[in-house]
C-alpha cells in the first residue's frame, strides 16, 4: 500500500474536525510508527507486507486499525497486535488505539509494496 493510499483511508478531511495539517502530520506519524513494526518471520516492516487494511483517526485523535496477518496461524497472532499499539501509541498527539485483526480479505502478495517485493526479491 502506498503512503497517498493509506493518507486517503487514514482521513477523510471534509468529514473530520481535526485541522488539515494536524492530520497529515498525524497520518505521517502513524505510518512511520506502523513501519517500525516487523513480521519476525519476514525481514519486512508490516506496513510495506500490506498487512495493514485501514486506518482510522477519530475527532479525538483515538486511532483504530484494520490489520491482518500473512496467515491467520501465525505464530506471533497474539502478540503482534501489542506491538502495533505500542508503536503507534507513542505518536504524539494519539489518543487510545484500537488494533482490529482482520482475516477478509485474505492477505495475499499483491498486497505487498515494492519496497516490499524489492526486499524479499518477490518481483
Amino acid at each position: 500500500m502506498s503512503d497517498a493510499t493509506a493518507a486517503a483511508q487514514a482521513a477523510d478531511s471534509a468529514g473530520s474536525a481535526i485541522p488539515q495539517d494536524e492530520l497529515d502530520r498525524l497520518t505521517d506519524d502513524i505510518i512511520a510508527a506502523l513501519k517500525t513494526v516487523y513480521d519476525p518471520e519476514i525481514p519486512v516492516d508490516i506496513y510495506e507486507l500490506g498487512l495493514v487494511y485501514r486506518i482510522d483517526i477519530s475527532d479525538d485523535r483515538d486511532i483504530a486499525i484494520d490489520m491482518t496477518l500473512t496467515a491467520p496461524g501465525c505464530p506471533v497472532a497474539g502478540e503482534m497486535p501489542g506491538w502495533v499499539e505500542n508503536a503507534v501509541g507513542a505518536v504524539p498527539g494519539v489518543g487510545r488505539v484500537d488494533v482490529n485483526m482482520v482475516f477478509d480479505p485474505p492477505w495475499d502478495q499483491s498486497r505487498m509494496s515494492d519496497e516490499a517485493r524489492v526486499a524479499l526479491d518477490m518481483w
